[in-house]
C-alpha cells in the first residue's frame, strides 16, 4: 500500500530541512576543524533559495499542470520535488587570509554553526508539534 501523501507538505519541508541543515552542520563543523590547516577554504551548503523554489513548484513529482485562467485553482502536489532538493557546497572564503592562506574566521564559522542549530532544533520542534497533532487525532478516533 502506498503512503503517497500521507503527511502534508509541511512534514515534508521540515524534514528535508532537517536532513540539510544536518549536512550543513557538517561542513561547518569541518570549516572549523580546519581553522588551521594552511590553503584551506571554508564551504557551506547553500539550499534555502531551491527549498523555496520547489516548494513554490507544487507538483514536482510529474508535469505541472499549467494555470492558462486566472480562475484556476492552483494545485499543489504533497511535496515531491521537495526530495530532490540537494542543496549546493560553496566556497565561503573570509575576505582577508591568513598568512598561511586560511580562509576560515572562526568567530563567523561558530555564528553560522549556532545560527543551523537554532534552525534545526526549530524544525525538530515543529516535526515534533505535528506529529503529537496527528497522535492526538488518532487517539480520539478510538
Amino acid at each position: 500500500m502506498r503512503v503517497d501523501g500521507l503527511f502534508s507538505t509541511t512534514v515534508e519541508l521540515l524534514g528535508k530541512s532537517i536532513d540539510l541543515r544536518a549536512k550543513n552542520q557538517n561542513l561547518v563543523a569541518s570549516n572549523i576543524a580546519n581553522a588551521e590547516t594552511p590553503n584551506f577554504i571554508p564551504k557551506t551548503l547553500a539550499f534555502e533559495e531551491e527549498l523555496q523554489g520547489a516548494l513554490k513548484s507544487g507538483n514536482s513529482r510529474g508535469a505541472t499542470p499549467a494555470i492558462t485562467n486566472p480562475r484556476h485553482i492552483n494545485i499543489r502536489g504533497s511535496g515531491g520535488g521537495l526530495q530532490s532538493v540537494s542543496g549546493k557546497v560553496i566556497e565561503t572564503p573570509a575576505k582577508t587570509p591568513g598568512k598561511d592562506g586560511n580562509a576560515v574566521e572562526l568567530e563567523n564559522e561558530m555564528g553560522k554553526m549556532t545560527e543551523n542549530q537554532v534552525m534545526f532544533n526549530a524544525s525538530v520542534q515543529m516535526l515534533t508539534k505535528k506529529f503529537e497533532g496527528l497522535r492526538t487525532a488518532i487517539r480520539e478516533g478510538k
